[in-house]
């Protein structure tokens, strides 16, 4: 079963924590969402599960096999696939060499045609510029990009980290219409926003995270109106009481 657990994560970089004790579960077919401010750990665990930082306790399981602290060529090969905050694109080499870069794991090379039709298809404005450099790029097709290069290596499992930060609105509407489109072709999306409305318009079940650690989780509608959700979120408490 293509399932995610994720229990009692922790992450360290030599005496810094990066995050504490972060458990959440991805159903196969569902869309989670980490919710929580600026540092509350959602990179780094996203990080962790896609074999960018190295776990220092906890566990990772995909498909029932522990994967924490492989690398992350390892983890793409296995379906698991990142949309970075930040892009990370090459911003030298054009749209459709970025996007080919995303397929380097595929052992099959003649699903590459069809991957381009499917990125292409969902979003046109890459294929028209399909032959310009990814750094010339605006910022909203910038994400585009870098949506479609996670989606080059056809992951069963699709993590994106703060996919709407920076964009105009319009931007993040026809993002997130992307996203709603590949969920029904049944993929799994693990999203981390800061934007509460945005996440839980989109997500069945959500994570809170504050100073890297799980501190309430529940269906969207629980959580909608949660006024602890939005008190983490404003980081006016210190620390939350469960």
């Amino acid at each position: 079963m293509d399932r995610l657990r994720v229990e009692h994560l922790e992450v360290r970089y030599g005496d810094l924590v990066g995050i504490a004790d972060v458990t959440l579960d991805v159903q196969p077919g569902s869309i989670v969402a980490l919710l929580g401010s600026n540092g509350a750990g959602k990179t780094t665990t996203l990080n962790a599960v896609a074999g960018l930082v190295r776990p220092s306790g906890g566990t990772i399981h995909w498909r029932e096999e522990e994967i924490g602290g492989e690398p992350a060529y390892a983890i793409v090969a296995k379906g698991l696939a990142l949309s970075p905050e930040g892009w990370r694109l090459f911003v030298t080499q054009t749209v459709e060499q970025n996007l080919r870069l995303g397929a380097t794991v595929l052992s099959d090379k003649g699903k590459l045609a069809g991957l381009f039709d499917r990125v292409y298809a969902l979003f046109p404005r890459l294929a028209e510029r399909r032959k310009q450099l990814a750094g010339t790029l605006s910022g909203g097709e910038r994400q585009m990009l870098a949506l479609g290069r996670a989606l080059m290596s056809e992951p069963t499992l699709l993590m994106l980290d703060e996919p709407s930060l920076g964009l105009a609105p319009a931007v993040v509407d026809q993002l997130y219409d992307a996203l709603y489109k590949l969920h029904e072709e049944g993929l799994t999306l693990l999203l981390a926003e800061q934007s509460i409305p945005l996440a839980l318009a989109i997500a069945d079940y959500a994570y809170v995270l504050q100073t890297g650690r799980t501190v309430l989780q529940g269906t969207s509608e629980e959580l909608e109106n949660n006024e602890q959700v939005r008190e983490i979120y404003l980081g006016i408490k210190a620390s939350v009481v469960l």
